[in-house]
């Protein structure tokens, strides 16, 4: 098919290899599982079971709160050993709320598990409530509820169900082996989700760099003439949301807005997976592929992974380190993030552990800018990250914002190419983590002053309410004061008003 232009981006090295032609393989089952109840954008879950419970796989171990979350279930049977703090998989390693579960080796399945003989006979609404239901979030790292874009439907015209199977970032391969080893099962998900969305096109954008991925996705999506296979320029960051939108249909995205604005929706091939499991299996979400690579990795794996596991049980059924990684990252090298430690938990956004030798860092003392505007060639958002970067070490954040900071999406591409070695995606970061902070402050103080302003109103109602009372009591001790005065005048004025015994004496007076 056709496929459009698109400004900037780069030709890092891939480093597939590594991985690429490493079958999945299942990880073991680990002595304890440690499982995160936010792994996913928005509200985290509310936790439904106790400490001593037994549970079987697929069972809720936590409600989701509120339209923007999910729900998460046990990736296994056994006990649960408590709800406390543990580390989050987060660069930041602060604790959030974790179920702890201990394995009891049988892995058996809840009986309440049931799939759906016939998807499509189900509404769009059926289908997004079960998808719901199973905890499916953006498996592509944006952990959005999936529900939630499922549902869009009913807010846009959509034409156009777009897959995302680019996997630009260097070393991931998951969901590259997902789409060869399990290409029908995508297929079905993907069919799935379009019949929910109510789309009549269907194309499955894969970066010529996995042109066994690209053979296999295309003999699976025979059997549905809506359904186009692109093949895409291996160039990052292909794989962001909006850039292969364009890259596909010729439209820009309105900045700051979806791409249902224009018609079309994006999804994940490992979120169609997961969608397929939860409707013709009835299964939730609770493992994923992880791609373990980098060369510091003794034997690069790709691992379908119960969420919970340790960073570290995963590092071990690789064989460990060959040397000390000089990084160890959550994700690919260009977006992903360093991680604290090897004990943090895999949750459901998690496509890959890297650990990176020295060699492969290549890291560099950062030297002023000579305002060559590599930067600015190489942005796929056509912003100009050379001005952005001196206002923001200059504190004038507005005035990055001015230039588009918020259009940024953090792909890395600015910082790969600038020959000073700026660190500019954490300038970057940096400055919308402040922005974000201030906005928050902002909306505090707004809240805070509509609160006082209401409470000044009804003290205010409360005291004339209390002006008033007073006042009608005071009428009202008036008046009675001055009906006894009153009543000897008119007794005298008429005598039938007179008692029937006092009128003789009243006649004699007379």
């Amino acid at each position: 098919m056709k496929l459009f232009k698109i400004r900037g981006g780069v030709h890092p090295h891939d480093n597939k290899h590594l991985a690429a032609e490493q079958a999945i393989e299942d990880l073991p089952m680990p002595a304890l599982l440690h499982i995160p109840l936010q792994q996913h954008i928005g509200a985290p879950a509310k936790p439904a079971v106790r400490r001593g419970q037994r549970v079987a796989k697929g069972d809720l171990l936590a409600l989701s709160q509120g339209a923007i979350s999910a729900p998460v279930h046990a990736p296994t049977s056994g006990r649960v050993m408590g709800v406390g703090s543990y580390p989050a998989h987060h660069a930041s390693g602060l604790s959030v709320r974790t179920v702890t579960l201990m394995p009891d080796g049988e892995d058996r399945w809840s009986d309440e598990i049931q799939g759906v003989p016939d998807p499509f006979a189900l509404s769009p609404e059926e289908i997004s409530a079960r998808v719901a239901a199973a905890g499916v979030v953006g498996m592509g790292g944006a952990t959005f509820p999936s529900a939630v874009k499922l549902n869009l439907r009913t807010r846009y015209r959509l034409h156009t169900l777009v897959i995302n199977g680019a996997e630009c970032e260097p070393y991931l391969t998951c969901d590259d082996r997902l789409m060869r080893e399990h290409a029908d099962a995508v297929v079905d998900g993907i069919r799935i989700m379009a019949h929910a969305l109510g789309v009549e096109r269907i194309v499955i954008g894969i970066e010529n760099n996995k042109p066994e991925a690209q053979a296999a996705m295309a003999v699976a999506a025979s059997v549905d003439p809506r359904i186009r296979i692109a093949r895409l320029p291996t160039r990052y960051p292909m794989g962001s949301e909006k850039h292969l939108v364009q890259a596909l249909t010729g439209r820009e995205t309105p900045a700051r807005g979806l791409t249902a604005d224009i018609g079309v929706v994006v999804h994940n091939g490992a979120t169609a997976f997961a969608v397929h499991e939860a409707l013709r299996l009835g299964r939730p979400l609770v493992s994923r592929v992880v791609t373990v690579s980098g060369a510091a990795i003794s034997r690069p794996r790709n691992l379908r992974v119960p969420l919970g596991a340790r960073v570290q049980d995963l590092l071990d059924y690789c064989g460990g380190f060959t040397e000390e990684p000089t990084e160890l990252i959550s994700g690919g090298p260009m977006m992903g993030q360093p991680l604290p430690s090897t004990r943090v938990p895999m949750v459901k956004g998690s496509n890959g552990v890297l650990a990176l030798t020295a060699a492969e860092v290549a890291r560099h003392e950062p030297m002023p800018c000579i305002r060559c505007a590599t930067c600015v060639q190489a942005c796929p958002c056509g912003l100009v990250p050379l001005d952005m970067a001196a206002h923001t070490r200059a504190g004038d954040l507005e005035g990055a914002v001015s230039l588009g900071l918020m259009d940024c999406i953090g792909c890395g591409s600015c910082a790969y190419v600038c020959p000073a070695h700026i660190p500019l995606v954490q300038f970057f970061n940096y400055a919308k983590g402040e922005m974000a902070a201030r906005g928050r402050t902002k909306q505090k103080l707004t809240e805070t002053k509509r609160l006082a302003e209401q409470r000044t109103a009804r003290m205010e109602a409360l005291k004339q309410a209390k002006r008033e009372a007073m006042a009608k009591r005071k009428r009202e001790a008036a008046a009675q004061k001055a009906t006894p005065a009153s009543t000897p005048a008119s007794t005298k004025a008429s005598g039938a008003e007179l008692p029937a015994t006092e009128q003789p004496a009243a006649a004699a007076e007379a």
